[in-house]
């Protein structure tokens, strides 16, 4: 918890900015009790049973990215022209850069830079979690959040191949080596953007509420994903990761309308991310058309 804190204010959310600037090529080592960033050309410490198990199946792994590859090409047309709309929306919204990089720690404990767009303002301090109406959200980070578009820039990490469409999601270091026994096993697998933690806990940021979101987080959040993160790594397959992204569509649906009950009676607030709300489903209705 203390590691976790004190990592926190390195990852610092002024202007969310993380500290990665030796982040990539490291990779996250040793065990409960001894844990620490090593150099590169060393292994994060997993059992050579439980590698044998999880790796052992190459034709799945390669399975895998080309269907990840195949995805991304098949919606970058789409997702390039939502991200200028957005990053258009964000300049015009509030001074500050439009990407956000968060340091992760991806398969095998390798760090590496995961994007998202910015949500926060620039000046904003506090904790590396988000809580449910974060008092430090711009207008447009509240609808990007509560829509969950700020994730779109990561499918340049898909393309790299740091993460997939579908898996575990990465986690800051601090939390990666608070449970690094478990971390042991989820990290043989890439992360992904969406996963069946991810909807399990689409409204995690209000079950963080409160004086220490952080704790709130590893005491009582994190070890129910991390044992969803198990079993998904022990039972995977294309299959299931089709039905978990034909979730993730109705998902920000489902956060939006209830979003906009919620805030009913503060439309004002809301008529920035309505605005662009709007724009992004005539582009991609339009950007639909023009591929069909």
């Amino acid at each position: 918890m203390i590691l976790c804190a004190v990592l926190s204010q390195g990852f610092g959310w002024r202007g969310e900015r993380s500290t990665d600037a030796t982040g990539n090529g490291r990779r996250l080592t040793g065990t409960k009790g001894e844990r620490h960033l090593s150099a590169p050309g060393n292994e994060l410490a997993v059992p050579a049973s439980l590698a044998a198990r999880v790796r052992g199946d190459v034709e799945l792994s390669r399975r895998e990215r080309i269907f990840d590859l195949a995805l991304a090409i098949l919606m970058l047309p789409v997702v390039l022209a939502a991200c200028a709309v957005i990053s258009i929306a964000l300049y015009l919204d509030s001074p500050g850069p439009v990407i956000f990089r968060s340091t992760r720690v991806g398969r095998d404990g390798h760090l590496f830079s995961m994007l998202k767009f910015r949500k926060m303002r620039p000046e904003a301090t506090g904790p590396a979690i988000t809580v449910a109406d974060d008092e430090r959200f711009t207008p447009i980070g509240r609808f990007l959040a509560a829509a969950r578009l700020d994730e779109l820039p990561q499918i340049w990490n898909v393309l790299r191949g740091d993460m997939r469409f579908v898996g575990p999601r990465p986690e800051l270091e601090c939390f990666v080596a608070e449970f690094a026994d478990a971390y042991a096993e989820i990290l043989t697998v890439t992360p992904g953007i969406t996963g069946v933690a991810q909807l399990q806990f689409l409204r995690e940021s209000a079950l963080v509420n409160g004086d220490d979101p952080v704790s709130k987080y590893t005491d009582h959040v994190l070890p129910q994903k991390i044992e969803i993160d198990v079993e998904y790594v022990r039972s995977r397959s294309l299959r299931g990761d089709l039905l978990i992204l034909a979730r993730t569509v109705v998902a920000p649906l489902v956060l939006l309308a209830e979003g906009a009950r919620s805030r009913i009676g503060n439309v004002r607030a809301w008529l920035p991310a309505a605005g662009l709300g709007l724009v992004l489903a005539l582009l991609l209705a339009l950007s639909a058309g023009n591929i069909s």
